[in-house]
């Protein structure tokens, strides 16, 4: 068919445009452009198209940096300059709250961003040995498809970790478990013993434990490329070391004076440059106080809870997952901060005024759910009116449909202002909008 002109991304960094009347979301395609498209799917109000040829380029088109982009799932926008990358993460932002939500930010921040290329410190990685295509692959889906990538490089994973690709693909070839071995997982942090130094840890999933042979061809792979290996033959706590003097993983947030210890298991943010000005704002917005009372829920590792302590508040963190809980404890106290930060494991999701009343009063909350959000616990809040109510509430968020769900019952239905919202692009090249929002009782802050 002829071209279709295209005037926005939608939430999944596909092209807009109207085709027949109806809305077509045109892969490969970028607001500004002409392109040239094929139908995929159609439905009686949408159509799914890709770009066969793109007519008119828009401004903001780049040479993708990747040779595996448009074939591998990791990425979906290397097309894209940065800008305008960051730009629709905003607008796919603003429009959430809009649609979904009802509510508008009084002050849309600027949006947080930083390194475009190899920042991915934690990652996934699949494993297949497929005869067809020469052995052994290892990296991510293909777009749209349980297969996996036939990766040489990736340019968001750190060099280090891209350079390893093609010799883990020889590596496991060589295991008498290739079979058995579907997945490693990447985690890139400080070591824990000097947080300054960095340190890769690759946890490989086996299904059955390597052979003698295997095991010495792995601790060879760990000595000749730096790097340690963990074995996992069970879910995420059965992950160990190979080498017994491992000296384990840590990241920093040297703004708060904070050492922060993990399991490479564990969850931290994959996006460490990020992280840290993200806490930079969280704390902005929140501003706790020494003798103020606060709560940080889905607290994780105390990414959040310990930079509220470092600043003079009493705070407790909350968090469904035991491991985790007992994780933010030693971390607490391995930085000096037991006695203002305490942890509990509570279901969350499960969330109910009787639930919270033991916390309350507070002064200050955080909240940093997974992607299905908060809504019970923000149900759970008292009104804005009431004197136990927090004075300030931020919400960093990985979902914007989800936020802005949660958005409308603090605003509509427990009485408090949305003062201010904007994007934090943790996942550069992907459509994935990270955000952050503070709710306050009154206008004033």
């Amino acid at each position: 068919m002829g071209s279709v002109d295209i005037v926005a991304l939608d939430y999944e960094g596909r092209g807009v445009a109207r085709i027949d009347g109806k809305a077509a979301f045109v892969e490969g395609a970028l607001p500004g452009e002409a392109v040239a498209v094929e139908i995929v799917r159609r439905k009686p109000t949408w159509e799914l198209a890709r770009a066969t040829a793109v007519e008119r380029a828009a401004a903001d088109r780049v040479a993708p940096r990747c040779p595996h982009f448009g074939t591998c799932g990791g990425c979906t926008l290397q097309h894209a300059a940065p800008t305008l990358q960051v730009a629709a993460k905003q607008r796919t932002l603003e429009e959430a709250l809009d649609r979904i939500g009802r509510v508008r930010p009084g002050i849309l921040l600027p949006p947080l961003h930083g390194p475009a290329w190899g920042y991915r410190t934690r990652a996934r990685l699949s494993v297949r040995h497929v005869p067809k295509k020469g052995g052994v692959l290892v990296g991510f889906h293909e777009r749209k498809s349980s297969y996996v990538a036939d990766m040489r490089e990736c340019h968001v994973l750190p060099q280090r970790v891209s350079a390893l690709l093609s010799p883990l693909r020889d590596l496991v070839g060589g295991l008498s478990i290739r079979d058995r071995l579907p997945q490693i997982e990447v985690a890139v942090g400080g070591r824990g013993d000097d947080v300054g130094v960095e340190h890769v840890v690759l946890v490989l999933r086996v299904l059955d434990p390597p052979a003698p042979d295997d095991e010495a061809a792995l601790r060879a792979f760990a000595a000749r490329h730096a790097v340690s290996l963990w074995l996992q033959p069970g879910g995420p706590g059965s992950a160990a070391p190979m080498a017994p003097d491992d000296p384990g993983l840590a990241y920093s947030l040297p703004e708060f004076g904070l050492v922060m210890p993990f399991s490479p298991t564990e969850f931290t943010q994959v996006n460490p440059h990020v992280n840290e000005v993200l806490v930079r704002r969280a704390m902005a917005l929140l501003a706790p106080a020494s003798g103020e009372r606060a709560a940080d829920f889905f607290c994780g590792l105390g990414n959040f809870t310990l930079p509220i302590a470092r600043l003079g508040a009493t705070v407790a963190g909350i968090e469904g997952s035991e491991p985790l809980v007992a994780r933010a404890r030693e971390n607490a106290a391995r930085n000096g901060l037991s006695s203002r930060a305490s942890f509990a494991v509570a279901n969350l999701f499960a969330a109910t005024p009787e639930s919270i009343a033991p916390l309350l009063p507070l002064d200050k909350v955080l909240i940093d759910p997974p992607r299905e959000g908060a809504v019970e616990l923000v149900k759970a809040f008292p009104s804005a009116a009431e004197d136990a109510a927090p004075k300030r509430i931020v919400y960093v968020s990985c979902n914007p449909a989800t936020l802005a769900r949660d958005a409308a019952v603090l605003v509509h239905d427990r009485g408090y202002t949305l003062a201010a919202a904007g994007a934090v692009n943790m996942f550069p090249h992907t459509a994935h909008v990270e955000s952050v929002a503070l709710f306050v009782r009154d206008a004033a802050g």
